[in-house]
């Protein structure tokens, strides 16, 4: 993979940033899909968002190669912090971070996207955490994908300001944690990734029942044995 040859999840979230004119990409690696986006589109600009000395420093030598240091600043903070008050982005990405990380960076953020029109996020597990807050904080979701690439399957959230909970009017629960969209789409790749997290699920409740009982491992229970009875309502 490279700024002009992306991986297959990176090029999917490109493809829901084609019309952003000012993009923070935060946890940037390499700044990738920023320096693929502002070659594409000479009017784009960027801020590259990296935590950790290396990345950064990777991120920063990556924009220096390709001379787009007009176009992409690399800044080094933690999540939204590289946004500073006041500046104008209308898109932010996060991609290949669990969805509790991305909910938190976009809760402790969420004063730095008052011009932001659009999000496309990209959880590498529980994207249901994703979809918990953007509900509770007016994020519509517009979109949804799920692809698998190399043995891995990914999901792709894209949210923008609207009716935050029209999709979940019946059956929330089901949605929140499988996706309203996806629900309807119920590709190969969607299966996939169900049929083994319910496989999962399955092999830790036999585990707890052969474990000592408390409340704990009761309480446990009852949360896998909700979660194993919606996936097995839409795998089969």
């Amino acid at each position: 993979m490279n700024e002009r040859q992306l991986s297959k999840r990176l090029l999917h979230v490109a493809r829901f940033l084609t019309e952003a004119r000012v993009l923070a990409d935060i946890g940037s690696d390499h700044a990738y899909l920023p320096c693929y986006l502002c070659l594409q589109q000479k009017e784009m600009r960027a801020v590259a968002g990296e935590l950790n000395k290396g990345p950064y420093e990777s991120a920063k030598a990556q924009v220096e190669r390709l001379g787009l240091e007009e176009a992409i600043e690399v800044r080094r903070g933690n999540g939204l912090e590289v946004v500073c008050e006041g500046e104008a982005f209308d898109a932010v990405a996060i991609a290949g971070m669990g969805g509790p990380l991305i909910a938190t960076i976009l809760e402790e953020g969420k004063s730095k996207l008052t011009t932001v029109k659009r999000l496309v996020l990209q959880p590498n597990v529980a994207a249901n955490a994703i979809r918990t807050w953007l509900r509770l904080n007016d994020w519509a979701l517009v979109a949804e994908e799920i692809l698998e690439e190399d043995g891995k399957v990914y999901e792709i959230l894209v949210a923008e300001r609207g009716d935050a909970d029209s999709l979940y009017r019946e059956e929330a629960e089901k949605k929140v944690l499988f996706g309203p969209i996806l629900l309807k789409e119920h590709n190969e790749a969607f299966q996939k990734k169900w049929s083994h997290e319910l496989a999962n699920w399955e092999k830790v409740l036999t585990q707890l029942e052969r474990a000592a009982t408390s409340s704990e491992t009761e309480a446990r229970k009852a949360k896998l044995l909700e979660k194993i009875k919606l996936a097995r309502e839409v795998l089969f």
